[in-house]
């Protein structure tokens, strides 16, 4: 990691850059991709899986025997583990249901809100070196709560053409109703398209590469819904002088080894601190299993003294991060601080691998800066909302003299005779 020490405020921005591919370079192959997909359905998809992944599919669609059937190849401490995350996510997301409330804005006047399920999702599981499993949880658990009628997950299949054990068995317990192997621009096209095997979905959702955001953000463009611009993990730390450097270290690295796009960033006041932080990265990433991708991670990634915990902050909210870490003493205390970021973890044993697996809450979340924007994924993130209104004889008569008065205004007389009508009957 590279660091910086008291960096004026006009270079943040600059400090706050992600590394990124060529975004022209992007939009030209994911559109290439859409347009076979658009063309030739499914040859199309086996086709780009094939360059891509280098395996040769017959059928994309996993039968539902195989995913019943993952439950052998689970250890028993892995189906307990998933059982405690699944429990809490589904507790966490149960309470987030909300229960309409009639409002009489005027006499007569009944207003109210309701939820209505998405009807069809798309769920993409990143796969290659590390099955994110767990995110099959984030994603099924609040769309089967949400009622949604189909569930349509695509995941990247191996160079044998199989998908990880552990990816379907979270899909068998999360209520998933399909399952297919296929993975980057070209399952998102097939989700936002529909192919013979694959279904048009509704909406998308998960993380992914560039490359897989890149598609998702042209498949809006198309008209398909997506969760939220989410690509390379990351995750920023603010340290004040009571943090540990061995835990900060370790947290710092459990976001370097997502992938060598991933960025990591320490901010501080305490120089001593940060020194002390980056030794202890380079003394765990020794033993690190995945310590070639951490390290290209590490090599866009900064270590920043600042003047004190404000400028801290205030630089966090530039930045607007994906996972945010305040490792401090009394560390609630600059929550409300807090203006931008994904998700926030509060204190010194607040890893944020409890909330990547366990805590409850959702990992699906907003990177890229686009927290300012955009929030995790939730319940809310399944359904739409519907207002509905109830107007009785007393309620146009109040509020029929104030809708005339401003179609009129507006001159659209049609609007105003709709009310005239009414209270010539009341």
């Amino acid at each position: 990691m590279k660091k910086i020490i008291l960096p004026p405020p006009h270079a943040w921005p600059e400090l706050a850059q992600r590394p990124t591919k060529e975004p022209a370079q992007l939009e030209a192959l994911v559109k290439e991709v859409f347009n076979a997909v658009a063309e030739q359905s499914d040859a199309a998809v086996k086709d780009y899986t094939a360059r891509f992944d280098c395996t040769v599919l017959n059928d994309l669609a996993i039968p539902a025997g195989a995913i019943q059937a993952a439950a052998r190849q689970i250890s028993p401490t892995l189906q307990e583990a998933m059982a405690v995350a699944a429990h809490n996510i589904e507790v966490f997301h149960t309470m987030q249901r909300e229960v309409p409330c009639v409002i009489e804005t005027s006499p007569g006047v009944r207003c109210w809100r309701e939820s209505r399920p998405l009807e069809c999702v798309g769920i993409y599981i990143p796969g290659g070196s590390a099955p994110l499993f767990s995110t099959v949880l984030m994603l099924g658990i609040p769309a089967r709560l949400a009622g949604c009628r189909q569930i349509v997950l695509c995941t990247p299949p191996n160079t044998e053409g199989k998908v990880h054990p552990a990816i379907l068995y979270a899909a068998s317990i999360t209520g998933v109703t399909a399952v297919f192997r296929v993975g980057g621009i070209q399952a998102i096209a097939a989700m936002s398209i529909g192919t013979s095997s694959i279904p048009k979905v509704d909406k998308i959702f998960g993380p992914g590469n560039q490359y897989v955001t890149a598609a998702k953000q042209y498949a809006q463009r198309l008209g398909t819904a997506i969760d939220m611009p989410a690509g390379p993990s990351e995750v920023l730390i603010i340290a004040d002088h009571t943090a540990r450097p061995d835990f900060v270290a370790a947290d710092l690295l459990s976001q370097a080894e997502h992938g060598p796009d991933s960025q990591v960033v320490l901010l501080s006041p305490d120089e001593a601190l940060v020194q002390h932080t980056l030794l202890e990265i380079d003394r765990q990433l020794q033993t690190l299993p995945r310590q070639d991708i951490a390290r290209q991670a590490l090599a866009h990634s900064r270590a920043i003294v600042l003047p004190d915990m404000e400028a801290c902050m205030a630089f966090s909210n530039l930045y607007a991060p994906e996972h945010l870490i305040i490792a401090a003493e009394q560390a609630a205390r600059y929550a409300p601080l807090v203006q931008h970021a994904g998700s926030v973890f509060l204190g010194h044993y607040s890893c944020e691998s409890a909330g990547d697996y366990a805590s409850g809450t959702n990992h699906t979340l907003p990177t890229n800066g686009f927290a300012r924007q955009y929030s995790g994924v939730s319940l809310d993130s399944f359904v739409k909302k519907i207002t509905f209104q109830e107007i009785s004889r007393e309620g146009i008569q109040r509020i029929g003299p104030a809708i005339q008065a401003m179609a009129k205004a507006e001159a659209l007389e049609a609007h105003r005779r709709a009310v005239a009508v009414r209270l010539a009957d009341a």
